[in-house]
């Protein structure tokens, strides 16, 4: 991914070059003569990969002049024309040897055919030039953060990660949405993440393992229609150098944090093995509030006030475990690649909730202090073989690729709950269990096919089978019961998914236009054993896409994007187990979720100068049915106090409307700009009717809208002693909600970072929220209860991280890039143009 690096620096030596000859006052091709065309393709000798950016200089054979030059394409192809003559020929590209063609007469049309150009590994040990590459890339259909060059983020996980990703933002909790919207799809190499608490599985990915984020907002035909906010790709990071190198980072942090990983690899001619494995060992510690207003007809005038109930609550979570993915990429021929990987996760953790109520009456006199003590216990083990097969049948992006995939994981949490009014006699002890299997296999076959006039055709099936045993309880030690259905469950998920597409993409003078169309078959079973509850969903739908992009110039395009997609509940949203570290404010998912679609319509612009890219786009969403939560009053009470169940619905529907731009800002070598801003607007229609405990059904009206932003902006500045310091800020602007508001707040993170040791290692240093400002504010106003909330998931960490290098510099270019289709199933061909 040295691309930025290639380019500057071949046209530096080729505009070097040309200058050179422009003094001499001569022209570069003398027009009265006719001219001939040269032409070829530079590849690498070892990979057989195309080299672009390869420089190729023309030079006057009788006299040292340079008469021409250009660069190779990402094909590896040149084509240059001069007038007929007598020239010498070099090729050149940065750590390899070049090649030249002295005294070639060229008085017709000449093809040089392949160039093998092989390393040069004197040259590699004195190139000292640092890579800088972007940060943030902003290509045709996606972006793409790269989180090499990213110091906030050593020593963290996922989450870390993507709350540096534009248009991406990361509450406390850590829940992810796209643009505001929580419906995005989470890939793990091109293959879709199935986890239960998406979030608590994003933990526990460490950064150091990520090679970059693709962020996909409108997904074409050739990607799973699921995720109505659109993908977030995270790619994880695999050797591609020759010979053996890698890197190994170890890391400490306060709260208590321990971190250590190597990333290995070893190529040879015909075979790639590669190693990612870490042990990581994390503590999180948190604090929230809430304080309630207990009455009746609160949200009137006419309310009247029975007690208040302030409730603090401390948190401290424990992670510590080895992960891994190890494999092999074999080159069974020239264009045809084997690559089979096994990724392992055995984790185990602790979690400790403290919650203190105290109880006030109608005159705010204080009556009774009551704690509330869970401590849990977790273990986890995930295992999955993945093996892709790619056969290019040229260098023109025909191609075939097949993937097959098959994992298991195995998930345990119990707790042991101590309820007790301070004073008292009698507490109460509650345990809780919950036993999670899940399995999922993934089938997926793509085929491209180009034609010469630089059109495109692509098709492909998916089949995507899942089965997940979630089996939840709450137990008292009097009597060793459940405590009724409410709480307890035994739920059996199956999924199966069929798709298949095609979509086709061509060019016509300066439009490029990509249509595609997905049909995806759907049965999913949602089974409450316990309660004999038993639920089939069985559904069909078309998924059309078309792109539009407009080259304006060089510099600027204009892009028109249409999708129809839809989300899925999962994880969370339907498993019934119920959160019971607070007995008055319940959180539980509802299994009878039905799916939402979306259609998506995105108008998108991009320029660039010398030192700014500057993107901007448009969207609306519509969305039917889409799902929500809701808090309701259960009619249970504790005391006095209410009991409260948070749980997602569905609702009629939502609109969104919004901007959002990124501008990428180099003033000075030494200091790089980073910002992005989103504006949008929602509107929610819809009702929800329940019945409480009691028997009594109750309407919620739930219209809405809501109107929020949110941005970011990332400086990074080289400081004196080549000591870079990086500085980043995000804040979430108030957004009303249904039942109530979400206030606005801020993070501000910072890091320092040295490299050592002639470039072979790296020592950073970074703080995540510095202020302790990250922290979910909330307001809720029902009828028997108004509450005011504050949540902090995680409060602020400190990280120093070492790493070190081995047989590899800062500055080494990955010698063969990731091939398309080779790194996950849904990555397909490319946009056409």
């Amino acid at each position: 991914m040295r691309q930025p690096l290639r380019f500057i620096l071949s046209l530096t030596l080729l505009f070097s070059c040309l200058s050179s000859f422009a003094k001499i006052g001569d022209p570069v091709i003398d027009p009265a003569k006719e001219k001939v065309k040269i032409s070829g393709t530079v590849i690498e000798k070892t990979t057989k990969q195309p080299l672009e950016y390869a420089t190729v200089t023309i030079i006057d054979a009788t006299n040292p002049k340079i008469i021409a030059g250009g660069i190779t394409n990402p094909k590896g192809g040149f084509s240059i024309e001069v007038a007929p003559g007598i020239y010498n020929i070099k090729i050149e590209f940065i750590s390899f040897k070049s090649i030249e063609y002295n005294q070639r007469k060229l008085d017709k049309n000449t093809n040089l055919g392949t160039i093998e150009l092989v390393e040069d590994a004197a040259q590699l040990d004195e190139v000292v030039i640092r890579s800088e590459r972007s940060t943030v890339e902003i290509k045709l259909d996606k972006k793409v953060y790269n989180v090499g060059q990213d110091m906030i983020v050593k020593g963290g996980t996922v989450s870390d990660v993507l709350e540096n990703v534009p248009s991406v933002s990361v509450d406390v909790e850590g829940n992810v949405s796209l643009r505001g919207n929580e419906n995005v799809r989470i890939f793990i190499d091109g293959r879709p993440s199935n986890a239960l608490n998406m979030a608590e599985a994003l933990r526990q990915i460490p950064a150091d393992a990520i090679d970059k984020v693709e962020v996909i907002t409108n997904p074409s035909a050739r990607y799973d229609a699921e995720g109505g906010a659109g993908i977030l790709n995270i790619v994880l990071k695999k050797g591609k150098n020759l010979g053996f190198n890698g890197s190994f980072i170890t890391s400490i942090g306060v709260p208590e944090t321990y971190g250590a990983s190597a990333n290995l690899n070893f190529k040879t001619e015909k075979l790639n093995f590669f190693t990612s494995t870490g042990y990581d060992y994390r503590t999180s510690e948190g604090r929230g509030l809430t304080n309630s207003i207990n009455g009746t007809n609160l949200n009137t005038d006419s309310g009247i006030i029975t007690g208040y109930n302030d409730e603090v609550r401390d948190t401290e979570r424990l992670r510590k475990g080895i992960s891994t993915k190890t494999g092999f990429e074999w080159t069974v021929a020239p264009n045809t690649f084997w690559t089979n990987s096994i990724s392992y996760r055995d984790n185990s953790g602790t979690n400790n909730d403290l919650v203190n109520y105290n109880s006030f009456d109608q005159d705010r006199n204080f009556t009774s202090t009551r704690y509330r003590l869970s401590r849990g216990n977790d273990s986890g083990k995930d295992i999955e073989y993945a093996s892709n097969f790619l056969k290019n049948f040229n260098d023109e992006g025909h191609k075939f690729t097949a993937d097959f995939s098959y994992a298991t994981s195995k998930d345990n949490d119990d707790a042991i709950i101590t309820d007790e009014i301070v004073g008292s006699n009698n507490p109460r002890f509650d345990e809780t269990f919950n036993n999670q299997d899940q399995k999922q296999l993934q089938i997926q076959a793509d085929y491209v096919l180009p034609f010469e006039n630089g059109s495109q055709f692509e098709a492909g099936y998916k089949g995507n089978f899942n089965d997940l045993d979630s089996e939840y309880s709450v137990t008292t030690d009097n009597s060793g019961n459940a405590i009724g259905d409410f709480l307890s469950n035994t739920l059996e998920y199956k999924e199966q998914i069929n798709a298949i597409y095609t979509q086709y993409g061509f060019k016509v003078n300066k439009f490029s236009y990509l249509f595609g169309l997905r049909w995806e078959d759907t049965k999913i079973n949602v089974n409450l054993l316990d309660t004999q509850d038993f639920n089939t969903k069985k559904y069909n739908n078309f998924f059309p896409s078309a792109f539009i992009n407009y080259e304006i110039s060089d510099e600027s395009s204009l892009s028109l994007s249409y999708s129809k997609r839809l989300s899925r509940p999962r994880g969370r949203f339907l498993n019934p187990a119920t959160n019971y570290s607070s007995n008055i404010n319940l959180f539980r998912g509802n299994p009878d979720l039905d799916p939402s679609f979306t259609d998506k319509f995105d108008l998108g612009y991009l320029k660039r100068w010398e030192k700014v890219t500057f993107s901007t786009s448009m969207y609306f969403e519509n969305t039917e049915n889409v799902f929500a939560f809701v808090r309701t009053e259960t009619g249970e009470f504790v005391g006095d106090n209410p009991v409260i169940l948070s749980s997602p619905v569905n609702l009629a529907k939502e609109q969104q409307f919004g901007f959002e731009f990124t501008l990428n800002y180099s003033p000075l070598k030494i200091w790089k700009i980073n910002s992005s801003f989103n504006l949008f607007n929602s509107k929610t229609t819809g009702e929800n009717t329940y019945e409480d405990i009691n028997g009594n059904e109750i309407t919620q009206k739930l219209d809405n809208e809501a109107f929020s932003w949110f941005t970011r902006v990332s400086s990074r500045l080289t400081l004196p002693a080549k000591v870079d310091w990086q500085l980043s800020g995000m804040y979430f602007g108030p957004r009303n909600t249904a039942q109530g508001r979400n206030l606005g707040n801020y993070v501000i993170n910072m890091a320092f970072s040295k490299d050592i040791l002639k470039d072979k290692a790296t020592v950073a240093l970074n703080v995540s929220d510095l202020f302790n400002s990250r922290k979910m504010i909330s307001e809720t106003n029902l009828e028997s209860v108004t509450s005011y909330s504050e949540f902090q998931w995680r409060r602020r960490q400190i990280n120093l991280s070492f790493t070190y290098r081995l047989n590899m510099k800062k500055t080494d270019k990955e010698k063969n890039p990731p091939r398309n289709g080779g790194g996950g199933g849904d990555e397909g061909g490319d946009f056409p143009g």
